[in-house]
């Protein structure tokens, strides 16, 4: 089991010293939420990436569907370089209350996982160099010569985690078609991770190589012991990334200071 750390908010300069201290108490994975209009999450995570040197950076989440999938390649290609690799990508949807109407963004569901679908295709194949073209509902893409950037160092590529909404089919096969689960479910207990472990190996087969599934939830930060217990049985089923994900202290950022400190819940 790997450990990441959500920062519920903050401006950049919050989030390099806030990953400062969560490589140096011992945690895997520092993320970042990518808001429609907020503080810019590759910037931030561009200034975490400036203070730290073995911590993966990443964000929870980005809402793919209202990107421009050359943008976002630019961005992840550009930090992974920065970062010596170490960058995650976590993608969805995006969910819509978050202003999505406000800003003339897609709000129909179809038609954001057309668009995730065709954003997929796009980053990936942008990250794998030119000549690449593709033509989609939504994008279109020629190949350019045009001062094409370096590809991103991790291969085969950045790693992706993709929201999978458990009990659909075309939900989940989309999330297996990349490196990780972020699982939407009613309610994310072990037995239901067991049950989406085993459904992964088996659709995925053997030889696929590893796959992560993805736990966000909290544990105390007074209590060691009592944050080890509730991790045990979500490693025990299948997970691989528990991330602290503490929204409840949004501004309130010594709660977020000494969590970080406290470190993770590891056994």
């Amino acid at each position: 089991m790997k450990y990441g750390f959500v920062l519920p908010r903050g401006d950049a300069r919050m989030a390099a010293e806030t990953a400062e201290l969560a490589e140096r108490a011992g945690w895997d994975g520092f993320f970042v939420w990518e808001p429609i209009w907020g503080v810019d999450a590759w910037v931030s995570l561009t200034a975490a990436a400036m203070r730290t040197e073995r911590i993966r950076l990443g964000t929870m989440l980005t809402p793919l569907s209202r990107m421009r999938p050359w943008k976002l390649a630019s961005e992840t290609a550009t930090l992974d370089n920065l970062s010596g690799g170490r960058v995650i990508l976590a993608v969805g949807l995006g969910a819509v209350d978050t202003g999505f109407a406000e800003f003339g963004e897609v709000t129909d569901r179809r038609t954001r996982a057309e668009l995730v679908d065709e954003g997929l295709d796009i980053l990936t194949g942008l990250w794998a160099g030119q000549p690449f073209s593709y033509e989609g509902t939504h994008y279109t893409v020629r190949p350019t010569r045009f001062m094409p950037p370096d590809p991103p160092v991790q291969k085969p590529r950045i790693p992706i985690w993709v929201v999978g909404a458990w009990g659909r089919p075309k939900s989940m096969s989309r999330a297996l078609r990349y490196d990780g689960l972020l699982p939407h479910a009613g309610k994310l207990d072990p037995s239901v991770v067991a049950e989406m472990r085993a459904y992964a190996d088996r659709e995925r087969g053997p030889g696929a190589g590893p796959y992560d599934i993805v736990v966000e939830a909290v544990t105390p930060a007074d209590d060691h012991a009592a944050g080890a217990a509730i991790v045990r049985p979500y490693a025990e089923a299948g997970a691989t990334w528990w991330i602290e994900s503490p929204w409840e202290y949004g501004d309130d950022h010594q709660a977020v200071v000494a969590r970080v400190r406290a470190g993770p819940p590891r056994p």
